[in-house]
């Protein structure tokens, strides 16, 4: 047998206390030594993956809640969006309906439906799964679509109205000077007496005879005003009208005043719709204060209530 001095090796550990305390020592073979500082390397390595993983881990839930809260607060930002797209899709309506009346005002066609809905389609169109975002969340992928498409559908109809609108405002430049020369405003605000008529009892002679013109009872000494803008080619008495204002506006029309206290212009001079010409009176073959007005067209007298925009009575 071998010797004790051929044993196993061991380590000893010796704990000494201060002053005269007894002195404690521990005594362990070796090969338990070296297993004890394995496992307690063990252990601590077990230690700091736990932990890393404890870090890591705890990173990620505070990254997927922040993921979440921005998710949420993105989904509720679409549905804000959306709803503007909506309200302005209704807008855009109103403005076509606007522009069709101030379209046929311009003596324009107005724009084709079909054209109006300007379609979007073709090879070349994007869909929901196209987009990088379908993979993570198709959901509201095919939502940022949706809005996308609406968008452009909207875009497409304001470069639509903006270029009738331009048309119309150039139409409505060439048409400028008729429109200046188109009476359009009574002479006078009042009650209308007499009517244009092809059959009426003259109230001085008694005869049925034609009126092509309208009375409109004001006060004497009233002011009249220009119809339309013109020159004036009258400007003085004349049998039946008693003292008559004429003024030429172009464009084949022309617009008569009777039965005036006072004139205010003279012939040849330029004026402006809505510039007063005249007083009311009772001037020449009339029975009360009151102008005596028409409406000629190309030479011939029309009805000059189809050319009245306002109201004659207060």
């Amino acid at each position: 047998m071998k010797s004790r001095s051929r044993q196993e090796k061991r380590w000893t550990l010796v704990l000494v206390r201060g002053g005269t305390a007894r002195v404690r020592q521990y005594s362990l073979p070796k090969r338990w030594v070296k297993r004890l500082a394995i496992a307690g390397c063990a252990f601590g390595l077990f230690l700091l993956v736990a932990t890393a993983f404890f870090v890591v881990d705890s990173g990620a839930r505070a990254r997927a809640a922040k993921l979440e809260r921005e998710n949420s607060l993105l989904k509720a930002e679409m549905a804000r969006v959306e709803t503007r797209v909506a309200d302005l899709d209704r807008e855009m309506a109103n403005l076509a309906e606007r522009d069709d009346r101030v379209r046929a005002l311009a003596g324009l066609v107005g724009i084709d439906q079909e054209v109006l809905e300007v379609g979007i389609g073709g090879p070349g169109l994007e869909t929901p799964g196209k987009g990088t975002l379908w993979p993570m969340d198709p959901e509201a992928s095919e939502a940022a679509y949706a809005i996308r498409y609406d968008v452009a559908y909207l875009l497409r109809r304001a470069e639509l109205l903006n270029s009738s609108f331009s048309e119309v405002e150039a139409s409505l430049e060439d048409q400028r000077e008729v429109l200046e020369a188109t009476p359009s405003i009574p002479p006078v605000i009042g009650r209308v007496s007499s009517h244009y008529s092809f059959s009426r009892e003259n109230p001085v002679t008694g005869v049925e005879s034609p009126h092509l013109a309208i009375d409109i009872v004001a006060r004497r000494g009233t002011p009249f005003v220009a119809t339309a803008a013109g020159r004036v080619t009258i400007a003085g008495r004349k049998d039946g009208y008693g003292n008559l204002v004429e003024i030429d506006h172009g464009h084949g029309l022309r617009t008569r005043y009777g039965h005036a206290s006072k004139l205010h212009v003279r012939v040849g001079q330029r004026v402006q719709r809505g510039e007063v010409i005249g007083e009311v009176g009772s001037s020449g073959s009339s029975t009360g204060s009151h102008v005596h007005y028409e409406v000629h067209r190309n030479g011939r007298p029309v009805n000059p209530s189809n050319y009245i925009l306002w109201p004659l009575a207060r």
